[in-house]
């Protein structure tokens, strides 16, 4: 038996894969900022897979509406582990990461829509500065080692993973395209053989993900977003008996077992590759009305302003109003430090802004957006945490 999915390791793992994430975005804005700059884009742009079967994609495509379905399965088997046996299992310790992700999904969507009122094209991206990006996040409170407490660890930990179901939810119901019928009909069918093997105790992985690739195929014909059916397939691997919040078998856990197999192989692989594809941003001859175009300064001020007022005050509201406690060991201007990063977006925010826009220059005011409000959330969050936890506190 072992602790509860190792939780320090597990903030080790990403602090780590922040580290690889931050890398292979700067490379990303080195090579579109070069002479490489064209042959990585038309890299991006270049079409292979059978095209028989509807799957002749771009590189972009694949990386998008493929390896992203690994990660979402994962983003899934997070959300269902901390649901069943986490963080978010017991209404008290959910209480106070479920009104700082409400907050922080609520207000950067209204200053979006402020900053944006006189272009209703641009409405699509109300949703970008929504989701805040766990590894980039962790990997900041990591190089603060133990001044931070493991409470305020753990509750950005679960406020994260509450923004990231936030975002499932969105994408599903906002960045659907046309349906169609005949294909939702086959998720939905695969769906309900799936959940009656999970009734029926199969706990065998094999036939979960064989399935599962049926899934995708038949989300990727749907109109609906192919990665939301690693969502629905994390939703039915079995957790397996005797699990609790205090002892967990990784052997006798299917969900456990295929969440710590695959965590790796996303945090060090699919989303650096993601972030190398997504990042390049041209800033070269960049001048200050760039940074002040309507979408740019609507992500990033959601982002920077949005997130860190929204989930500060939603928190703070709680805790006044008794329905939540302030994290052990922890002081207000540490919960706003934690608040700020919450600002840190990236991952998910680029995935949703390449959903609601196509337009080139478009998706470039995004790229700006996230990295900019990102950037200074990331700074101003360490700067508090730093000026707000001189000394060392000892971990429980």
């Amino acid at each position: 038996m072992v602790k509860h999915f190792s939780i320090k390791n597990f903030f080790a793992a990403e602090s780590a894969a922040g580290v690889v994430l931050l890398a292979m975005a700067v490379l990303a804005m080195v090579v579109a900022n070069s002479p490489l700059g064209p042959a990585y884009f038309a890299l991006l742009k270049t079409n292979f897979g059978p095209d028989a079967i509807g799957l002749d994609l771009s590189l972009s495509h694949w990386i998008k509406d493929g390896l992203m379905v690994i990660f979402f399965l994962v983003i899934g088997l997070e959300i269902k582990r901390e649901l069943l046996i986490g963080e978010l299992s017991n209404w008290r310790r959910a209480a106070l990461p479920l009104f700082g992700a409400i907050g922080g999904m609520a207000v950067p969507a209204l200053i979006f829509l402020g900053i944006t009122a006189a272009h209703p094209e641009l409405w699509r991206g109300w949703a970008v500065s929504s989701a805040t990006d766990i590894a980039f996040a962790v990997g900041i409170l990591a190089l603060l080692g133990k001044r931070i407490p493991l409470s305020l660890r753990v509750f950005l930990l679960a406020l994260a993973i509450l923004d990231d179901l936030g975002a499932v939810l969105v994408i599903a119901f906002f960045y659907s395209g046309d349906l169609h019928g005949q294909a939702l009909a086959v998720v939905a069918a695969l769906f309900v053989i799936l959940l009656g093997m999970n009734k029926f105790g199969v706990r065998q992985l094999g036939p979960y993900l064989l399935l599962g690739v049926g899934m995708w195929y038949a989300m990727l014909q749907s109109g609906v977003h192919s990665t939301l059916a690693g969502v629905l397939l994390a939703a039915t691997i079995p957790l397996g008996p005797g699990q609790t919040p205090t002892k967990v078998n990784l052997d006798n856990s299917p969900m456990l077992y295929l969440e710590k197999f695959l965590h790796p192989y996303v945090a060090f692989g699919i989303m650096p590759i993601f972030a190398l594809a997504n990042a390049g941003v041209p800033v070269l001859g960049l001048a200050l009305g760039d940074l002040l175009q309507p979408l740019t300064l609507g992500i990033a001020l959601g982002l920077f302003l949005g997130k860190q007022l929204g989930i500060f005050a939603s928190a703070w509201a709680a805790i006044k109003l008794g329905i939540a406690d302030k994290p052990a060991q922890s002081n207000w201007l540490q919960l706003y430090g934690v608040a700020t990063l919450g600002g840190i977006g990236f991952t998910m925010s680029l995935f949703i802004g390449a959903l609601a826009f196509s337009d080139a220059v478009l998706l470039d005011q995004v790229k700006l957006g996230v990295l900019t409000g990102s950037l200074l959330s990331g700074v101003l969050g360490y700067g508090l945490l730093r000026l707000s936890a001189p000394s060392k506190i000892p971990h429980a």
